[in-house]
């Protein structure tokens, strides 16, 4: 299994950016898709965004559409999530995960996981 680390998380303001790193260890890095999800404090675990194992496709919920980007650096064996004008709604512990075979929304199809990192945005 693939060790995934999260970082970048913090408290900001609405309209803010901050950009979370994964990185990943264990594993050859280039062969695996790569995701973000959230979940906000009395709610269920939300999909965000994944990225195919080549980087060719990318997947975002609506709700993110054009303010996040979802990428990745092979050579760093690191995923990012640039998060972009930012809500208040947006405020979550949020996590990446990795796997061979591509789930995209589906969280129960990503087989590891990072331990999280909080993102708090104020209004």
């Amino acid at each position: 299994q693939v060790q995934l680390v999260e970082s970048g998380g913090g408290l900001v303001q609405s309209g803010d950016s901050l950009r979370l790193s994964c990185a990943a260890s264990g594993v050859t890095f280039r062969m695996y898709n790569l995701g973000w999800f959230r979940q906000a404090p009395g709610k269920e675990r939300e999909f965000v965004a994944a990225i195919s194992w080549s980087g060719a496709a990318t997947e975002y919920v609506d709700s993110v559409k054009g303010r996040f980007t979802i990428s990745r650096d092979n050579a760093k064996n690191t995923t990012y999530l640039q998060m972009n004008s930012l809500k208040p709604e947006d405020t979550a512990d949020y996590y990446c995960a990795a796997d061979l075979v591509y789930s995209g929304s589906r969280s129960t199809g990503w087989g590891s996981w990072g331990q999280g990192t909080p993102v708090t945005v104020s209004s």
